[in-house]
């Protein structure tokens, strides 16, 4: 199945800008385990995409993934159990390098350690800053509401699954395309917490976000969000604008 059209991963490939950087180990296209970027960092999957070696200038789109409380510990494999680096595993032509960061035991996601993480996988591979596109499952849903209020200018997209955010502060959401999906027999985390997001970014004049409800399902909203190809080819769609500098350089 793919997960994009040939026409939205072509407007993905554009010119990259150009910074220096440190020295990297060689890249590996597929997925592979990596230690943390610094100490006391997350261990992540790195999902790198088939082609990345054969084009040395091509640019490629960044998702980063946040699990959920249910692959909490010290085993990074269990960060493919769901998502976009399930995906990942099962076709290497996915079209984004992918972040899979594995948080600890009884730990909530930390932003300042995930921004760590996305700046150095911007600055060692050759990836499109206009590009940039966030998303996550339940806990990791929440963290992913929480970041882009954070830093709403970072993400050219933000996807959560199964997640709530505080209301009070969506309208620094409302120039952000946003998608939000939820069970509606979710007893976990009630669907209120997508639909409050929601309306409250529309309240402010937001008109690029929107909400998928599946009707007679509980928590697992993720399955049906993420094996949909719609998905990867909206976030795709979406870009920042242009950048003031331009990146060579990148492995």
């Amino acid at each position: 199945m793919k997960y994009w059209t040939a026409a939205a991963l072509g407007l993905a490939l554009v010119a990259s800008p150009a910074a220096a950087r440190t020295k990297a180990p060689p890249v590996v296209e597929g997925q592979t385990p990596q230690p943390p970027v610094e100490a006391g960092n997350y261990p992540y999957q790195l999902f790198v995409p088939k082609g990345y070696l054969a084009d040395r200038s091509t640019p490629y789109p960044l998702l980063v993934f946040l699990h959920g409380s249910g692959e909490r510990g010290d085993d990074v494999a269990k960060v493919k159990v769901h998502g976009p680096p399930k995906i990942a595993d099962r076709d290497p032509a996915f079209p984004f390098v992918t972040v899979s960061p594995l948080l600890g035991a009884d730990q909530d996601w930390d932003i300042e350690k995930l921004d760590a993480l996305v700046d150095h996988v911007t600055s060692t591979y050759r990836i499109d800053p206009a590009r940039i596109y966030l998303t996550g499952l339940s806990r990791g849903g929440h963290a992913s509401w929480r970041w882009a209020i954070a830093e709403p200018h970072r993400f050219a997209a933000m996807a959560a699954i199964a997640g709530r955010g505080n209301p009070g502060e969506a309208c620094r959401l409302m120039d952000l395309p946003v998608w939000a999906f939820h069970g509606d027999r979710d007893d976990v985390v009630i669907p209120e917490g997508s639909f409050a997001m929601v309306r409250a970014i529309r309240a402010c004049a937001g008109r690029k976000v929107r909400l998928t409800i599946y009707p007679d399902l509980g928590h697992n909203a993720w399955d049906p969000a993420y094996d949909d190809p719609a998905l990867y080819a909206w976030l795709l769609e979406q870009k920042l604008p242009a950048p003031q500098n331009i990146t060579k350089d990148k492995k």
